[in-house]
């Protein structure tokens, strides 16, 4: 498994609104849930009485789920789900706006072209299982992979259902 870094520079709007960008770097993975989180983000920022959070950089998360004033649930949504595939593969799929829930589901694979993905779903899928081998030396792998596309996304050699 891989060690994801999600990191958010987190400021206040007041402190911006004043010409400071003061904040802190904090490492999401440091706390359990988002609620532990903004706990603290209050306890850095305590020098003001009710501080409005301004998330003003991020790193190691897709940027998708980037918004300057929250989404820190959606955040640690993310981590798990790329606990349990990978960064890449969920990255590929908000990528390809799959919702973050349904990547999972809609993951079809990692392939190295269109092409290579037409393989070997045909192969998968036993397409040509009833059909003599005389006749499978016609068809067109190419305009089949071509067709794949309107049920089938990908990015980054990643594939993915659009029928989640």
């Amino acid at each position: 498994m891989n060690t994801i870094e999600a990191r958010i520079y987190v400021g206040t709007y007041s402190k911006y609104n004043n010409g400071s960008i003061a904040g802190a770097w904090l490492d999401l993975t440091d706390y359990s849930d988002a609620d532990d989180f903004y706990l603290a983000c209050k306890e850095f920022h305590a020098d003001e009485i009710d501080p409005e959070f301004m998330f003003q950089d991020f790193e190691g998360f897709h940027k998708s789920l980037y918004d300057e004033s929250g989404n820190i649930n959606e955040i640690y949504d993310y981590l798990t789900e790329c606990a349990s595939l990978s960064q890449d593969i969920v990255d590929a799929g908000l990528d390809c706006e799959i919702p973050l829930t349904s990547i999972e589901l809609a993951y079809y694979g990692e392939y190295e072209s269109d092409l290579d993905f037409a393989y070997n779903y045909i192969d998968n899928t036993g397409f040509f299982n009833e059909i003599p081998e005389s006749i499978i030396r016609y068809f067109d792998y190419d305009a089949y992979a071509k067709d794949l596309s309107f049920d089938f996304t990908s990015s980054n050699g990643y594939y993915f259902s659009n029928n989640y």
